[in-house]
């Protein structure tokens, strides 16, 4: 598991061959609802920031238009997948004449809550007009990216960011980089159910955002997930034996927050043996940015 940590050698290897690049996972350190639009979008407040954990994307370029993409996925579909769809999106927008063979080297579970489609279209995005030297900048990657998922520009952005509206209002901020300790029962939660759920919480009031970065974080969502998924229950109360719990986004995953990588791992070392799970480091430059800038 420890190969899927972003160390700066690995970046580094990443940035000399232009073949390998990070996708990072992501956490909502809160999340918050205020309303319901006519439109049916929610109305949100929340703290995103990345971790030095995810998936892998290996590409080799083509010399011809063919995209192909290969994934270590029993299910994979790839005309539905975020990777293929964003490099296909990115070829029609600039026109290139050039392809590639793709693998996703994948291990951020789906439907956790953790951005990993979305990490994953952002990264191809990044890495194919490098290596298509298409030279789109990064607020015209972030706009199609946004084609793909509200979270796509977040992601090709890389820096920790306070999010409003329905997500399309970003601060740019520096929470503390602390430890995490994350763990995914065995269930997939589909974000729409969630904010379909009639009971769920949509009139938390609007707060300035240095309130919110120095209160206590919650998410809206929690109690509706914990009280429909019974596995993210038990997770949750296993966690909290050791610190405060909160899930991200919309669920599965739980996560608790630590001062030092040793005290993660302690607790994470005692996890019940059925839970998926990792430490990581909240980062506020994601390793794909910090690729980037390493460029």
């Amino acid at each position: 598991m420890e190969n899927y940590r972003f160390s700066t050698s690995l970046l580094l290897t990443a940035e000399k061959t232009r073949k390998s690049f990070p996708c990072p996972a992501k956490l909502n350190l809160f999340l918050y609802i205020n309303g319901r639009r006519a439109d049916g979008y929610h109305e949100l407040q929340t703290l995103f920031q990345f971790l030095d954990f995810g998936d892998w994307l290996h590409i080799d370029l083509r010399h011809d238009k063919i995209i192909s993409l290969q994934a270590n996925m029993s299910d994979l579909r790839t005309e539905q997948n975020l990777v293929y769809r964003a490099a296909h999106l990115l070829q029609q927008k600039t026109k290139c004449n050039l392809g590639a063979n793709i693998h996703l080297d994948k291990i951020l579970p789906v439907g956790g809550g953790l951005g990993g489609g979305s990490s994953n279209a952002a990264s191809t995005l990044v890495a194919l007009n490098k290596l298509w030297d298409t030279r789109l900048t990064t607020h015209e990657l972030a706009e199609l990216g946004l084609q793909l998922g509200a979270d796509v520009p977040v992601f090709i952005h890389g820096k920790a960011a306070f999010a409003e509206g329905v997500g399309e209002k970003i601060t740019y901020c520096e929470p503390l980089e602390k430890y995490y300790v994350i763990l995914k029962p065995n269930v997939s939660i589909s974000t729409a159910a969630v904010f379909n759920e009639v009971n769920l919480p949509r009139n938390t009031p609007k707060r300035p955002f240095a309130e919110l970065l120095h209160g206590k974080y919650t998410n809206d969502c929690e109690q509706i997930v914990r009280s429909h998924y019974p596995e993210v229950e038990a997770a949750s109360r296993w966690l909290l034996k050791y610190a405060p719990t909160r899930l991200t986004g919309t669920g599965a995953c739980v996560f608790a927050e630590f001062d030092n990588e040793n005290s993660a791992q302690a607790v994470f070392r005692a996890k019940p043996k059925n839970l998926f799970g990792f430490v990581a480091k909240g980062l506020n430059i994601s390793p794909l940015r910090q690729l980037e800038d390493l460029a």
